[in-house]
């Protein structure tokens, strides 16, 4: 716990047999952190039993794959189903260090935020670290178009790296959200539209062969969702459009 607030970690696993342990070990370096949860999503490779091999971890198997935006919506509702007050989502592949989770869940311990995000972007380090230069163009352009669209002013919006309270994922409309990527984008734009306080932290960043990726098809259609979505936000900002994503009137998180 931190401050009297449970902590939970939850890891959406596919293909992640050769990263696990270590990532799960460098989370429970952190004396706060009082479970994880790790739910597979149908892999191909060793991951289900290395996870199971893991000291205070609750393993979670979907017997088909259903898609990273359906695993998280699976790790949530485990998540609190435990009790958690501050959910921190890890990705299982090493990509994001876990050394930064007192950064990420210190702010929502303390009240400052309600959710916090691990940004590639801050620091300036994301192409150093290797982010393929494609990646980190189509990266600033999406993010640019999305902080004018939500009217906001994010380093970027699609970090795999999150931290949020209990009570931002019971006011989302999860359930409804898409099963695929696209579902980290639609989570901030509910985020955003309910008030909710939202932080960044640098976060250096990890591109190795073991490391999960999506490739350029799916890529492009990721960009046009998160395109899709800010512009859904906007639109039902102006009146112009009805969508149970962001309703009306606007939701005050704190009364």
């Amino acid at each position: 716990m931190m401050r009297g607030k449970r902590v939970v970690v939850v890891m959406p696993a596919y293909n992640a047999a050769l990263t696990i342990a270590r990532t799960h070990e460098e989370v429970l370096e952190h004396d706060f952190v009082d479970h994880v949860i790790v739910v597979d999503d149908a892999s191909r490779d060793d991951t289900v039993a290395r996870a199971r091999s893991l000291p205070r971890t609750k393993v979670l198997v979907h017997d088909i794959n259903l898609g990273y935006g359906a695993n998280q919506k699976t790790c949530y509702r485990a998540a609190l189903a435990e009790g958690a007050d501050v959910v921190v989502m890890v990705h299982p592949d090493y990509q994001y260090t876990p050394k930064l989770l007192t950064a990420l869940v210190g702010p929502i311990a303390f009240g400052v935020h309600d959710v916090m995000l691990g940004s590639r972007i801050l620091g300036g380090r994301a192409i150093t670290g290797g982010m393929p230069r494609y990646k980190y163009l189509a990266n600033r352009a999406l993010t640019l178009a999305e902080n004018i669209l939500f009217g906001a002013k994010l380093s970027e919006y699609h970090s795999g790296y999150r931290a949020y309270t209990r009570e931002v994922l019971e006011a989302l409309p999860l359930e409804s959200n898409s099963n695929d990527f696209v579902f980290d984008n639609e989570v901030i734009a509910e985020v955003l539209w309910r008030g909710f306080r939202i932080g960044e932290v640098s976060c250096p960043t990890k591109y190795f062969p073991e490391a999960s990726s999506i490739n350029f098809v799916r890529s492009l259609r990721y960009g046009f969702g998160c395109l899709g979505t800010a512009a859904a936000y906007r639109l039902a900002a102006w009146g112009l459009l009805t969508d149970a994503r962001f309703p009306r009137p606007r939701p005050d998180p704190r009364p």
